[in-house]
């Protein structure tokens, strides 16, 4: 090279120096202050959900796509000051959403679904629920499924899409059961005694509630026996062990007087 092709390559780039170093200055300042008011926005968003009792999950989720979608825009808004063309990136990244949303429309569903589990709330974790056919204690609630326990311990996972548009049936929401029992004795027993028998024995146990009252009623007359329906009301926790007791003392109440069950 010449001495005067290095003078004009050095002067291009003293020139290009000059004219870009404004606008790489204001771009990191820029970037800067972004990246600290992303962090900011993003926690203020999550205390004031967790302030208003909005779910982890949904509020975590949440936090994250406030997070995300301004760092996008702040990257945006640094090359733009670079000089940088952004509108073929920005047509980039609307193709690349698009085809992700087309590629991934199950998905979407069951994310849908998922707000909507978590913004309702038709059950908690910890409820019993009946849904899609199948039953069991809910463990967890995430954005794209939902996972029960089923009462013989079988993990279940069920898309968040198909549950928010099924019916749900939710038995422990209210707090409190009501326990139903068919008792059948032959017709040569008698029938109040029968009757009177098994309401001492709800009464006998203090696990049973005294609101909503519990009732006991003759539920059919069988071609060869007698159906009594018993309906007693218990808190969750107590569903099982209250059943067992009234069965079991059933049993040895109607031994002693003699009235045979069928």
């Amino acid at each position: 090279m010449t001495p005067e092709e290095i003078h004009n390559y050095f002067e291009n780039i003293k020139t290009l120096v000059l004219e870009y170093s404004p606008k790489f200055v204001v771009a990191i300042i820029i970037l800067l202050v972004g990246l600290w008011t992303t962090s900011f926005i993003t926690r203020t968003a999550k205390k004031i959900m967790l302030k208003r009792k909005v779910e982890v999950t949904l509020s975590t989720f949440i936090g994250n796509l406030i997070f995300w979608t301004l760092r996008v825009l702040l990257f945006v808004t640094v090359i733009s000051k670079l000089g940088i063309e952004t509108s073929s990136f920005v047509a980039i990244l609307g193709a690349a959403g698009l085809a992700i949303g087309l590629s991934l429309q199950g998905s979407l569903s069951n994310f849908a679904g998922g707000i909507l589990i978590i913004l309702f709330k038709p059950f908690r974790i910890g409820d019993i629920i009946e849904a899609q056919g199948v039953q069991g204690t809910v463990d967890d609630i995430k954005i794209f499924s939902t996972v029960i326990t089923s009462p013989d311990n079988k993990q279940i996972v069920i898309p968040n899409a198909v549950l928010s548009n099924g019916v749900i049936i939710n038995h422990t929401i209210k707090g409190i059961r009501r326990i139903e029992i068919v008792i059948t004795v032959d017709y040569k027993n008698d029938l109040p005694i029968v009757k009177s028998t098994i309401e001492n024995i709800l009464k006998s146990i203090p696990e049973i509630l005294s609101q909503p009252q519990a009732s006991v009623y003759v539920l059919n007359l069988g071609a060869n026996a007698i159906d009594f329906a018993v309906k007693p009301y218990v808190k969750n926790e107590n569903l099982l062990k209250v059943k067992s007791e009234i069965l079991e003392k059933t049993k040895i109440a109607f031994d002693k007087i003699g009235i045979e069950m069928k």
